[in-house]
C-alpha cells in the first residue's frame, strides 16, 4: 500500500508532549513517614510476641497522635506481615491500646507519654516514639533523624517489660537506650 507524497502522520506534537508531561518518568522517592512506617513494618520480623497472642491473622498497628504517620502507615494494609496482614487503626482511647500488637505514639503525645506507658505496663505492645527522648522515657523503639535519614534507637529493657523479644539481629542496626538509673 503506497501513501500519497507528502503526507504526515496525524499525530499532533502538542498531543505527545502532553503525554509525556503526564507520565511520570520517575517515582518520587520516599517521603520521611513512607520510610517510618516500612521500618515498623519490618520491626514486625524481628519482634517475637507472647505466645498469648500467637495465631493471630494480623498484626494491629495503632497511631496515637496528630501526625502524618497515620496516612503513610494506611499503605501497610497491602503488605503481609507474620502470616496475616496489617490492621492499621487511629488510637482514641487507652483502653484499645492493649488491644494493640505495635502502637506509634506521635511527638504531639509527648505530655501524655508517663501515663500513656504506665497504662500499657506488661501488655505485649511495641512502643515505637516519634520524638526525641521517648526511647529514655520507656518507649521500646523510636525514631530520630541523622544527617537527613531516618534512624532508630532500641530500649531493650521497655520491650522486655512488655514481654516482647527483640531479635539480636535488629539490635545489631540500632542505636541502644539506657533509661536513667541504668535499666536496660
Amino acid at each position: 500500500m503506497k501513501h500519497p507524497p507528502n503526507k504526515k502522520p496525524t499525530v499532533l506534537p502538542w498531543a505527545m508532549l502532553l503525554a509525556l508531561h503526564c507520565t511520570p518518568l520517575f517515582a518520587a522517592p520516599p517521603g520521611e513517614y513512607e520510610v517510618k512506617a516500612a521500618f515498623v513494618h519490618n520491626f514486625a520480623k524481628f519482634v517475637e510476641w507472647p505466645a498469648a497472642i500467637g495465631g493471630r491473622r494480623s498484626l494491629r498497628l495503632c497511631v496515637l497522635g496528630r501526625g502524618r504517620f497515620l496516612e503513610a502507615a494506611s499503605g501497610l494494609r497491602d503488605k503481609p506481615v507474620d502470616g496475616g496482614a496489617w490492621e492499621v487503626v487511629a488510637a482514641s482511647s487507652r483502653t484499645e491500646l492493649k488491644e494493640c500488637q505495635v502502637l506509634f505514639i506521635e511527638a504531639s503525645e509527648r505530655d501524655i507519654l508517663p501515663g500513656l506507658l504506665d497504662g500499657l505496663k506488661a501488655s505485649p505492645v511495641l512502643t515505637v516514639g516519634d520524638h526525641e527522648g521517648y526511647a529514655e522515657q520507656g518507649v521500646a523503639v523510636n525514631f530520630y533523624l541523622e544527617q537527613n535519614k531516618v534512624r532508630f534507637e532500641i530500649n531493650p529493657a521497655a520491650a522486655r517489660r512488655a514481654g516482647l523479644k527483640i531479635s539480636s539481629q535488629l539490635l545489631k542496626v540500632a542505636r541502644i537506650v539506657t533509661e536513667p538509673g541504668g535499666g536496660q
